[in-house]
């Protein structure tokens, strides 16, 4: 099973995508693989634009057509997630995360943002026809610290709530890989005969 790691923040290093290649370093331990898929890399002028015929942005839309999981992590600003992140998932078709697993994850100033992922992220990412929408991990900035020597340490609430996306996450992929390994074709009526 891929997983997409889609970094939604226009800046980096950021608390955003710190948290993002935290999850997929996680998901690796679990036997999980993962690409990288940063927003701001992708060229300005074809994202703002809309250029569907851009080389870069096709590649990036094959990546998310690919994957079996989609994890994407966005600031908030001003009570919406990243304007970068919109004009990407903009570019993708009606049914663009169809079949896929989404877990939403964001990192803003306090609390009082929280409920963008919900009420903003949610919707579109369900209108993008995603399987299943995982619970939406949001963490603010003073639960997510970051130095040079010690790397990425989460405040214990945060941690736990993103241990337990992790692991949503990862046993839904393992649930949707068995059923997949235990698919087998269906034999048409037609061609079984039966004597009596």
């Amino acid at each position: 099973m891929n997983i997409l790691l889609l970094a939604g923040s226009p800046s980096t290093p950021s608390r955003s995508t710190r948290l993002l290649h935290h999850v997929g370093e996680r998901l690796a331990l679990l036997g999980h693989r993962y690409v990288k898929l940063h927003v701001r890399d992708l060229p300005a002028q074809a994202l703002v634009h809309a250029d569907f015929n851009d080389a870069e942005l096709k590649v990036a839309r094959e990546q998310v057509a690919h994957a079996d999981a989609v994890v994407i992590a966005t600031p908030v600003y001003k009570a919406a997630y990243s304007g970068i992140l919109k004009a990407f998932l903009d570019l993708l078709p009606q049914d663009g995360l169809n079949g896929k697993l989404v877990l939403p994850l964001a990192t803003g100033g306090s609390q009082s943002h929280m409920l963008a992922l919900d009420y903003g992220l949610r919707p579109v990412l369900s209108a993008l026809d995603a399987k299943h929408v995982l619970p939406s991990i949001y963490a603010t900035d003073q639960q997510i610290n970051w130095s040079a020597e010690q790397g990425l340490t989460l405040d214990p609430a945060i941690a736990k709530r993103v241990s337990d996306g992790i692991e949503n996450l990862s046993n839904s992929l393992f649930a949707l890989s068995e059923v997949s390994l235990n698919t087998f074709d269906s034999i048409p009526f037609s061609s079984v005969r039966c004597s009596v």
